[in-house]
């Protein structure tokens, strides 16, 4: 069985993905700086135990990261567990994605996944979704070309803002509110945070399109896009597992 595993800022994504490339096990826990390769490794035991499998079912290991400072630590703790060595989805790994950014150098290793596994699986062109510490839209053509795209501020980071530099905002819970016009300042907070994300999804879709001049398949995931992507007017699909199976179908190209 494969390990899959993204470090984001926020969040470490673990996942199992058998034989059948099918993704068995999915869990998040948040990512620590300062946890040693010893923690991380019990962390990941213990994720394995919970869903009633061993160390003895993983066989190998792919990782993407965008925090430099963790990624050895968390190669480390699956080198120890598991005694594999970990491929990293980076540079000179191939992924079947043709990247037509000005410097493909600097394409984040979670948005390369995330189309991978898309472009695999659902119609081009595409627009897809990941909603994290940052919120990026990405752009994949009708011949499968990664086009570029937008990042915007995440969801979460926006809301500790706005309670860290004002003295009377509470800090809130991310739910949706009975109403859009909110009633009270938590409703207000609620409404304004949540719809403010699913508008800017909308619009920036929409021009996306526009720009594209043809209508796109729109994949979201990411921690957050469950919550924010039911309140959007655009059609969009669901997938938690994109990443996961996105790291699947590299580890596949690139298995010796």
């Amino acid at each position: 069985m494969l390990l899959a595993v993204d470090i984001g800022n926020t969040n470490i994504v673990f996942g199992c993905v058998d034989s059948k490339d099918q993704v068995v096990l999915f869990e998040r826990i948040s990512t620590n700086h300062n946890a040693t390769a010893a923690e991380y490794a019990v962390l990941i035991k213990t994720i394995l135990e919970m869903n009633s499998f061993n160390i003895y079912d993983i066989d190998d290991a792919i990782m993407s990261s965008v925090v430099p400072s963790v990624t050895n630590t968390v190669k480390e703790a699956i080198r120890k567990l598991f005694d594999v060595d970990v491929m990293i989805a980076g540079p000179g790994v191939k992924t079947g994605l043709n990247i037509l950014i000005d410097n493909p150098g600097q394409l984040g290793s979670d948005q390369a996944v995330d189309a991978v596994a898309a472009i695999n699986q659902y119609p081009v062109p595409l627009i897809i979704i990941d909603m994290g510490t940052a919120t990026t839209l990405s752009v994949v053509d009708s011949k499968k070309n990664y086009r570029g795209g937008v990042i915007l501020t995440g969801m979460k980071v926006s809301a500790d803002a706005l309670t860290a530099r004002t003295a009377q905002l509470p800090k809130i819970n991310f739910e949706v509110p009975p109403h859009v016009i909110g009633t009270n300042t938590v409703d207000c907070l609620k409404s304004g945070i949540l719809y403010s994300n699913a508008s800017a999804l909308d619009g920036i879709i929409e021009r996306m399109e526009e720009e594209l001049g043809e209508k796109c398949t729109v994949v979201a995931t990411g921690g957050l896009s469950e919550l924010v992507v039911p309140l959007c007017k655009t059609k969009i699909i669901l997938d938690s597992n994109l990443l996961i199976k996105g790291l699947a179908i590299i580890y596949r190209k690139n298995k010796k």
